[in-house]
């Protein structure tokens, strides 16, 4: 049997080739969670359900994030937020190109009986 002792378990090179893969993983999986959403956007127009203050910070957040990974060359890191900065950005850009509806208050009939 091959028992690893704690210090064996707790040595980061052990855990490389799973560290990068996980984190390349979590990178793919978020970046493709906003192609349907860029998408919709871009087939439809429908811009209406887009919040620009939520998609300005988080285009920012990205950014900053693409930032990082390049500060620490961690391919993963830049590659994801690369593609994720443009998608949010472009979804930002059309909401930002096609508005919103304008919502009209429901106005109620003045009864003309009373």
């Amino acid at each position: 049997m091959n028992d690893l002792s704690l210090a064996e378990m707790a040595d980061p090179a052990r855990w490389s080739a799973w560290r990068e893969t996980i984190g390349t993983c979590a990178a793919v999986l978020t970046t493709v969670s906003f192609i349907p959403q860029a998408w919709l956007t871009l087939r439809t127009r429908d811009v209406s359900g887009i919040s620009v203050s939520m998609y300005s910070v988080f285009t920012l957040g990205v950014a900053l994030w693409l930032l990082y990974g390049v500060l620490l060359q961690a391919w993963p890191v830049i590659i994801a937020n690369a593609v994720t900065l443009a998608l949010a950005a472009s979804i930002l850009g059309m909401r930002l190109r096609f508005g919103a509806p304008v919502l009209r208050p429901a106005v109620c009939p003045v009864r003309s009986d009373r």
